[in-house]
């Protein structure tokens, strides 16, 4: 998505999703067979705490090394990953502009910086836009999508990828990535409007799509370690173990274990009522339209009853997202009985390699 990587795009190379969370990397590779899509390959490995902090890479070699470890394990060496930003480490804007052509568009970007964007030097911005089609409340005006990073944040990102041996050819944000896997799999009307959240470790990201294009953006830094902290903080234990009670493992005290267990969805309460906040800020601004659908991905999407909590909340249907909906599984590439475990958690992973060189 970024200028600076380009160039990149004109090599003829198979790609993967490689994605890059605060608490685990994920790898992915999907086919196109003559029957459609096919997942052939989905691998994750932790990372500690710490390597990467709201977005923003502070540990290179740390995660230089793990995806290393990821890829020998995989086999799939000398691939072209496609990987993402996150959080506040991007900043993506809807902005109305008179119409005109994308060069004049760059230009005018480039130059007026300050009146769109949070930086004072275009200079140290990479930045891409997307043309959304004509303003619903000016025949002269276009609406735009924006979206910008740092370059030294994006270029942490890349140069791991390189010292891993490998070739970033494309970089997305996970917002839209969740959008193209939501495209690829889902069946939609023109005028839908569904609300895809994803609950990652660290951040959660809302994206509102209307028509196959984006509306509505927010990223909040709360996520599944808030939950984890408040098992932890309940039971006494280390983040560790507080984290593996939370996916189902047994703790010391089983009977403690069980209640916490049976009662997660209380200590993802936080997270929910920011989902309803922004959801509902999203449909007393944007002309009051209205939302179909809610889907939920990520790791806290596995938190028993949280569909049901936000379509309460709410009022509209939500359900977990499917990123293999339309993705056949290739017999090697997942455990059939772990697939409604995983899917959740490899949404954005799905929607990256989606991707094809040369897509918008």
């Amino acid at each position: 998505m970024f200028d600076d990587i380009k160039y990149l795009l004109g090599r003829r190379k198979p790609v993967v999703g490689l994605d890059i969370g605060s608490s685990s990397i994920k790898l992915v590779e999907i086919l196109d067979t003559a029957q459609g899509y096919m997942l052939n390959h989905f691998s994750m490995l932790s990372l500690p705490r710490g390597v990467i902090v709201d977005g923003i890479l502070q540990d290179q070699k740390t995660l230089t090394d793990r995806i290393k470890e990821l890829f020998k394990r995989t086999g799939l060496a000398n691939k072209g990953i496609v990987t993402s930003l996150s959080g506040h480490s991007v900043i993506v804007k809807k902005v109305n502009f008179t119409t005109m052509e994308e060069k004049e568009l760059r230009e005018l970007i480039h130059d007026e910086a300050g009146k769109y964007l949070p930086f004072d030097n275009m200079n140290d911005v990479n930045f891409d836009f997307q043309i959304l089609g004509p303003s619903d409340y000016n025949p002269n005006q276009m609406n735009v999508l924006l979206v910008a990073a740092k370059k030294d944040v994006i270029n942490s990102y890349t140069d791991v990828i390189t010292d891993a041996g490998l070739s970033a050819m494309i970089m997305d944000v996970d917002s839209f990535a969740i959008e193209t896997m939501y495209e690829e799999n889902y069946k939609y009307e023109e005028n839908d409007v569904i609300v895809l959240v994803n609950i990652g470790a660290s951040i959660t990201n809302i994206n509102v799509v209307q028509n196959a294009a984006s509306i509505f953006t927010r990223d909040f830094t709360l996520g599944g370690n808030a939950v984890t902290e408040a098992v932890q903080g309940r039971l006494g234990v280390s983040f560790e173990d507080a984290e593996n009670i939370k996916i189902g493992s047994a703790g010391p005290d089983e009977t403690a274990t069980k209640e916490i267990q049976d009662n997660l969805l209380t200590f993802a309460e936080p997270i929910c009522s920011e989902i309803e906040r922004s959801i509902e800020y999203f449909t007393s601004t944007y002309g009051g339209e209205s939302v179909k659908k809610v889907l939920i991905s990520g790791g806290c999407a596995n938190i028993p009853g949280i569909a049901a909590d936000l379509s309460h909340r709410l009022n509209v249907e939500a359900e977990i997202a499917n990123p293999f909906k339309r993705v056949e599984i290739g017999k090697k590439a997942l455990d059939a009985s772990l697939i409604e475990q995983i899917a959740p958690l490899a949404a954005v992973g799905v929607g990256l390699a989606l991707r094809r060189l040369g897509d918008r």
